[in-house]
């Protein structure tokens, strides 16, 4: 069986994840398979490259893993254990740094592609973690679970000048409109 499939950000590759434990490229053109990524020890569920197309991460449930392999060759470059949690849904932030992987623990779960470390998680599911994705901007987690929500997670909480942005942004025609306002210039470099 095939659970996800994607396109290489050139549209060359698919990339499927499979129930034998193996992610396969597929070139686009010519619908032949190019390569099988074997490495992980139970069905791969989600699949996605990173924004330059040179990295590949998949996520299999049952081995609790998030495999990052190297598309030229073909080989795994580091794995991250998500310590007896099954992970459902993995994706790369927009600049390729930062992985995001949802989980059966109910979490959402921030790494680090250069070292390989965790981040952070987020918590607050009642149920599995199916499916996560980045805002383009890379500040905002969407994640959706099987308890029938959506959470949206905030990865800079603590960013004043973000949040005096997003504020400015929907104070600016206020300030320059309203006659009792006396100082116009507050949202000025925001």
């Amino acid at each position: 069986m095939v659970w996800s499939v994607v396109f290489s950000p050139d549209g060359k590759i698919l990339a499927s994840a499979s129930s034998d434990n193996t992610v396969k490229l597929w070139g686009v053109f010519t619908g032949k398979q190019i390569k099988t990524l074997n490495g992980h020890s139970s069905a791969v569920g989600s699949v996605v490259f990173s924004p330059d197309g040179k990295t590949i991460a998949s996520a299999a449930s049952e081995d609790n893993t998030v495999k990052l392999w190297d598309l030229a060759t073909g080989k795994p470059i580091t794995t991250f254990n998500e310590d007896n949690n099954p992970v459902n849904s993995v994706v790369f932030s927009p600049d390729g740094k930062t992985i995001a992987s949802g989980s059966s623990d109910k979490t959402v779960k921030l790494w680090d592609v250069a070292t390989g470390k965790q981040i952070t998680i987020f918590s607050g599911h009642s149920s599995s973690v199916r499916s996560v994705v980045f805002s383009p901007d890379s500040k905002t987690i969407a994640s959706a679970s099987s308890d029938n929500t959506i959470k949206f997670w905030n990865l800079y909480p603590n960013d004043l000048n973000n949040l005096m942005t997003r504020s400015c942004d929907r104070l600016r025609d206020y300030l320059q409109t309203n006659p009792n306002v006396r100082n116009r210039t507050l949202c000025d470099g925001y």
